[in-house]
């Protein structure tokens, strides 16, 4: 049996309206910004090339391969703002208490559905992400066909909308990423 965690080393960055994406993020030179399940970390270091010297990328994934090579390309390009680090994020995600500004979850949530971890992660993040912090969750729309997991494992915006509100998060709008991504943006309650 391997230990390669569901989904691990697939990456939906290449798929997704970027620019699009990075619009809709409130982020500001000093941001606080969870990547979630961050593979190898292709967010991440986009990301990294976008936000101020003054920010914090906290880059959490199961993958250990994946962190491995994220860490070594952090190092090849002298990033200072991403941490990158192995942990299980449907047990504990290892941060302060409302200590997240922004977190990103880039086509996972469904695959935590898929292993019935979902409550707990989304739970994780209820207790991370700042009262008036953002969660992004970009999903894949609910097609047949590739790219992407099978249909029956994606999950519609109505969905994840349900699931996430249920945490203490509410709607603060959605949109289209390209033809196969959408994004669903959460506000924390305060």
């Amino acid at each position: 049996m391997s230990d390669k965690p569901i989904g691990a080393g697939k990456s939906s960055f290449e798929l997704i309206d970027f620019p699009a994406l990075l619009a809709e993020l409130p982020m500001a030179d000093d941001t606080c910004l969870l990547d979630l399940a961050c593979g190898a970390g292709a967010y991440s270091l986009a990301l990294a090339e976008r936000l101020g010297k003054e920010a914090e990328i906290f880059a959490y994934d199961l993958w250990a391969e994946g962190i491995e090579r994220l860490n070594r390309e952090i190092e090849a390009r002298q990033i200072k703002q991403i941490q990158a680090g192995l942990a299980d994020v449907t047990q504990s995600i290892p941060l302060e208490d409302g200590c997240v500004d922004v977190c990103l979850m880039a086509t996972v949530l469904h695959d935590f559905v898929a292993i019935k971890a979902e409550q707990g992660v989304l739970g994780e993040l209820a207790r991370v992400v700042k009262p008036g912090g953002t969660l992004a969750v970009v999903e894949f729309k609910v097609l047949d066909g590739p790219p992407g997991p099978p249909r029956e494992v994606r999950i519609s915006a109505e969905t994840v909308a349900k699931l996430v509100c249920s945490h203490g998060f509410r709607l603060a709008g959605m949109k289209e990423l390209g033809p196969y991504n959408y994004l669903s943006l959460f506000q924390r309650n305060k």
